[in-house]
């Protein structure tokens, strides 16, 4: 079983080595480039983004991101962001992808949101499709909500019984 540890990035070499992150073969039609992420962190500023680089050790193996504790008056106000906990990015670099890393980033990620308040449900959205990661998302436990969001279908994990 994978571990992880999440890093904040802070410095200029630390967003260095994150944007040289590779996605694995066709995966650039279900996640953005890396500097697309960090775009979307300040333009939607308003989903409270957190994001991390996510290590084995001395090794970068990812980035993630997420929406994190947004305001209930946020969204009340903004039937295109949902939450308060969204899981907005995971990326696994191509070369550590299929050794656990990614359950064990949600597994990380899981559990800083418990340590939240109202941390009752953590949230993503993806396609469907061939190459899609939903297959993944819902075997680690997340659920279809019967939702949409920005074309994508919405996915809930029950952080209650976690």
């Amino acid at each position: 079983m994978a571990t992880v540890e999440l890093r904040d990035i802070v410095t200029e070499a630390d967003k260095a080595a994150v944007l040289r992150l590779e996605r694995g073969p066709g995966q650039e039609r279900y996640l953005g480039s890396m500097d697309s992420h960090f775009e979307d962190a300040i333009e939607d500023a308003i989903a409270c983004p957190r994001y991390w680089s996510v290590h084995d050790g001395d090794q970068l193996v990812g980035f993630v991101m997420i929406s994190d504790d947004i305001p209930a008056e946020t969204l009340a106000a903004d039937d295109d962001i949902v939450g308060p906990y969204f899981l907005w990015r995971l990326l696994i670099d191509r070369r550590f992808q299929g050794r656990g890393y990614g359950a064990a980033t949600i597994d990380a990620i899981v559990d800083h949101v418990k340590a939240k308040p109202n941390a009752e449900v953590l949230l993503t959205s993806c396609k469907a499709g061939d190459g899609s990661p939903q297959p993944f998302y819902l075997h680690y436990g997340f659920t279809l909500t019967g939702r949409q969001m920005s074309g994508e279908d919405l996915l809930a994990l029950d952080l209650r019984d976690r």
